[in-house]
């Protein structure tokens, strides 16, 4: 008699979740197909549609997803090395560092390019967040409230004094449009620098295990012969990045990092180097899905992704304060 050989479970689950991230990207294959679709110029008037959708409309849909990317790839990263929930570049004042950076080199280097702005607020962004670290280590009570409290209250003394330099200097409407987090102003030419934000993608993945690991503690990880302190200055590091490449050239994405990273969590568990591809395609699929409302809901006119973004992840943070609550 021959014996059926049927595949095993970690095999059957295996197939089952490559064929839900098949669909997955498939859907957010059709949002972009809408974005792309989606504006104020009528493609179809004159003779320049063809040129204007190159230049304005598939720079943009990219800068979506590359910003997206960014930021839930960012917040996972956070709140592995933070062992916090509540953690994402926007509530650590990761991103008020790389404006102030921004800032300072404006002033400084009125006739600097993308790149070197790019450079000062992914430096800024980064001092930011180890002071952050640091500060954290200091604290002794480490509840899950008390984390994300000390980061918004270093990003606003941060902004407070951002703020005062702007209005010093009549930067003040410049330091707004560069925290306003829209995608308005995105076209072929200033959307480019981006791209670096998928080498950190794919840097993230290939050290995806070290970071899980050093999820679990500083002595876990250097129980099991791992330099924590190397791993955590490599995440900041590409966190930093990311945060500050996406404030030069679309602004502040509040609770991205937030909402994506825990909704992944909560369903597939906290292996880093299996949800980054869940984490991308569903931060990608929000944002997405953000800005079509965004530029349908008042057209012709635009309500930045920031705003809509901000009442989405207001709403996840109370119910998982809730939840929390809830639970104890």
């Amino acid at each position: 008699m021959t014996q059926t050989l049927l595949p095993s479970a970690p095999v059957r689950r295996r197939v089952s979740s490559g064929l839900l991230l098949a669909l997955a990207l498939i859907g957010v294959l059709g949002l972009m197909a809408l974005s792309l679709s989606v504006g104020a110029y009528d493609l179809g008037s004159d003779d320049f549609g063809a040129e204007m959708f190159w230049i304005t409309r598939v720079p943009r849909t990219l800068a979506l997803v590359l910003a997206a990317c960014a930021m839930c790839v960012s917040g996972m990263i956070m709140q592995l090395l933070t062992q916090n929930r509540f953690v994402e570049p926007t509530t650590t004042g990761t991103t008020e560092w790389a404006g102030l950076g921004l800032l300072a080199v404006t002033l400084l280097i009125p006739t600097a390019t993308t790149s070197v702005k790019m450079v000062a607020a992914s430096i800024a962004a980064f001092v930011g967040t180890m002071i952050f670290l640091t500060v954290l280590r200091r604290i002794r009570l480490r509840s899950s409230l008390v984390v994300p409290l000390i980061g918004m209250m270093l990003g606003a003394v941060v902004s407070a004094f951002s703020t005062f330099l702007a209005v010093s200097t009549s930067m003040l409407q410049m330091l707004g449009t560069w925290f306003m987090g829209s995608f308005s102003m995105v076209m072929r030419g200033r959307y480019e620098t981006l791209w670096v934000i998928a080498i950190i993608v794919v840097l993230a993945w290939i050290v995806a295990d070290r970071f899980t690991v050093a999820g679990l503690g500083k002595d876990i990880a250097t129980s099991v012969g791992m330099n924590y302190e190397r791993v955590v200055f490599f995440g900041t590091a590409l966190v930093a990045v990311a945060t500050g490449v996406t404030t030069v050239v679309v602004g502040a994405l509040p609770f991205l990092g937030l909402v994506v990273p825990n909704l992944v969590s909560m369903i597939r568990g906290d292996n880093l180097r299996s949800n980054i591809p869940w984490v991308c395609v569903t931060g990608t699929a929000l944002i997405l899905v953000c800005d079509i409302v965004g530029r349908v809901i008042r057209f012709p006119f635009e309500v930045p992704v920031s705003m809509i973004l901000g009442v989405i992840g207001a709403a996840v943070f109370i119910t998982m304060l809730l939840r929390m609550r809830a639970r104890g």
